[in-house]
């Protein structure tokens, strides 16, 4: 295990966050347009399904990171998601490359994601003349949303072929089982980030203070979370999108929110860049003096991997052919496992012998059996609901792969 002391003897230190510096850094990598997905999630699944299903969401999101966290404090050596995957499955090297590859996997097609996303910004801003700070963008688009007479179009047609914008308690007669789950992945895709939490909690100088950070991102994650969407739905109603810029009936209001989406967009996708590579990184130099220290070899080996993986989300982001089937297709496939099934066997490993010791104890025990159905129902049903909706898009008049056509929304 790499001590904080020999970590801080080396040229290139890993151990140098604070709590403050990872609640920034958590903040940062959570913050992104997938919010503004949600108002077309509330569209989808109305105001009693959605809003339960974001606050159950959070309530699950808070208890399996803590889960997380205990299990890396009675293993320090833990320093990404492949060695906690080792651990919890009984030092099994088959589960250590099975979680390499669902980093590997979940990582590149979210850069692919923010890839999607960059150049739906470009193409919104520059009227599609180019190929192809969220805050801000949220606070403009409520505003606009707000005092724009109408919107401009929905899935279901251009305003006002769907009637007059409305909001509903419950799904709107007619919505198909696929729309409900895939509304449902979305939301969820938001509440599962702990795939790089133990690559966070490694490079801190005091990983007990991690719930400290984690307070912080729950708290802020709760309120963009809810409240943008909420209010989105508000004005939108049926005719929200994903992203919900994009029903913004004023094209300059349109662009004015949208633009300040660039920032976010790049920082969250070099974050995860950055966990991939270090993951490879590590695994083809190991821990030679390359790790460690500023060599032409090492510097060499970064500089590749960063191209291969940029090379492999293009090419994702040109394969996906909408913003919310991509992260229904992320949600069912990773967020099962890294937001759900993880943590609830975790929780049995660190219980094991006292799962029923005490009421207390007896509940926490029920809650993660249910966490852990929840991952197998993301899985399954989830992920078939995700692949209908790809290959209804692409039987429809969805953008091909690999054209120039024009992607502004």
């Amino acid at each position: 295990m790499l001590t904080l002391f020999s970590d801080h003897q080396h040229d290139i230190k890993l151990r140098t966050m604070s709590w403050h510096k990872t609640a920034c850094l958590l903040a940062g990598e959570q913050v992104c347009l997938a919010i503004m997905a949600q108002s077309w999630s509330l569209s989808v699944l109305g105001w009693v399904p959605g809003i339960i299903t974001m606050v159950l969401c959070c309530i699950l999101f808070w208890f399996t990171s803590i889960t997380m966290h205990k299990y890396i404090m009675k293993y320090p050596q833990i320093k990404d998601i492949c060695d906690f995957g080792y651990y919890v499955f009984g030092r099994s090297k088959a589960a250590y490359v099975f979680s390499g590859f669902m980093l590997l996997a979940n990582n590149i097609m979210l850069i692919g994601f923010h890839i999607l996303t960059g150049a739906k910004v470009l193409n919104t801003l520059s009227d599609h003349s180019m190929s192809a700070c969220m805050g801000i963008a949220i606070l403009l688009f409520l505003v606009f949303a707000g005092i724009e007479k109408a919107p401009l179009y929905g899935y279901h047609g251009n305003y006002p072929a769907d009637g007059p914008v409305k909001t509903y308690a419950f799904p709107l007669p007619g919505t198909t089982w696929v729309a409900c789950m895939n509304a449902v992945l979305n939301i969820t895709f938001l509440w599962v980030p702990q795939i790089l939490f133990p690559t966070f909690i490694a490079e801190m100088e005091k990983p007990q203070d991690f719930p400290k950070a984690l307070a912080v991102l729950t708290a802020i994650s709760a309120v963009l979370f809810i409240v943008p969407p909420a209010i989105g739905f508000r004005y939108l109603g049926q005719y929200a999108t994903a992203p919900a810029f994009g029903s913004l009936g004023v094209t300059s209001y349109k662009k004015a929110s949208f633009g300040f989406v660039i920032v976010p967009t790049l920082i969250i996708g070099v974050i995860y860049a950055n966990v991939t590579a270090k993951f490879i990184y590590t695994w083809v130099l190991g821990n030679s003096r390359h790790t460690h220290s500023h060599t032409v070899t090492g510097w060499g080996v970064w500089v590749a991997i960063m191209v291969g993986i940029y090379l492999l989300g293009y090419i994702f982001a040109e394969v996906i052919p909408s913003m919310g089937d991509f992260l229904s297709l992320l949600s069912a496939t990773f967020d099962s496992f890294f937001g759900f099934i993880y943590f609830a066997i975790a929780y049995w490993q660190l219980n094991r012998g006292q799962l029923f010791s005490s009421l207390g104890r007896t509940i926490n025990t029920v809650f993660n059996v249910f966490i852990f159905i929840v991952g197998l129902f993301v899985l399954g049903p989830g992920l078939y609901a995700a692949v209908e909706a790809i290959i209804a898009d692409y039987s429809g008049s969805t953008t091909p792969a690999f054209t120039c056509a024009n992607m502004a929304i």
